[in-house]
């Protein structure tokens, strides 16, 4: 049984807006699982300009599982972005300099850790993820949603900030899929599968 090359940039025969997105990655602070595709109206090179501040210096990771799917226009602000909010003001004095660069002298601006992906998730068109967001495996984020918190396995969720739609299976099922972890098979178990990773019956799982 034959899969696709999961080192190929481009899998689809003449299609250059969808990538296997590892493929393409150059930050190392972008951590990126095999399978997982990028799909963009215009470049999938586009894909890393929409991680927005991501500074070295900070040190924070996105992580994405493998086999997600993410649509054009998705965007991840990472911690560079955060400001001080208990303070008197938000407004970033220090970075300014001159007189001013003592600001933060004992202080720092609040890390809320790595944004991380799980498997088998899917994206929606123009989504943001908001930083040190946790999203769980085989979660469904709606087009144009704002995810500010962890989204828990297997959920769906949309709206700005997002709630919770649904489960896409019940509390059982679930827990049988986590365990399962089919993501992680060797490629020709997955490929021997794919019929009924499409289908409705986890009994059938190998």
């Amino acid at each position: 049984m034959a899969a696709p090359n999961k080192n190929q940039i481009f899998p689809l025969s003449n299609y250059t807006r969808l990538c296997f997105l590892k493929n393409i990655i150059t930050n190392p602070n972008i951590i990126v699982g095999d399978y997982t595709y990028y799909d963009d109206f215009v470049d999938v090179y586009n894909f890393e300009k929409n991680v927005k501040y991501h500074f070295d210096f900070i040190g924070d990771k996105l992580i994405i599982g493998k086999f997600c799917m993410i649509a054009s226009d998705v965007t991840f602000i990472m911690n560079g972005a955060n400001h001080l909010t208990s303070a008197i003001s938000a407004y970033p004095f220090a970075i300014f300099g001159n007189d001013w660069q003592n600001a933060m002298d004992g202080k720092t601006y609040p890390v809320k850790g790595d944004t991380i992906i799980g498997n088998d998730v899917w994206i929606g068109y123009k989504a943001t993820i908001m930083p040190g967001v946790k999203i769980g495996d085989g979660a469904i984020i709606a087009s144009n949603a704002t995810v500010t918190k962890d989204v828990a396995p297997y959920s769906i969720v949309g709206g700005n900030p997002t709630t919770e739609i649904r489960k896409r299976f019940n509390e059982d099922q679930i827990n049988r899929l986590l365990a399962i972890k089919w993501w992680d098979w060797e490629i020709d178990k997955i490929t021997e599968n794919v019929g009924v990773l499409t289908g409705m019956d986890i009994n059938l799982l190998k």
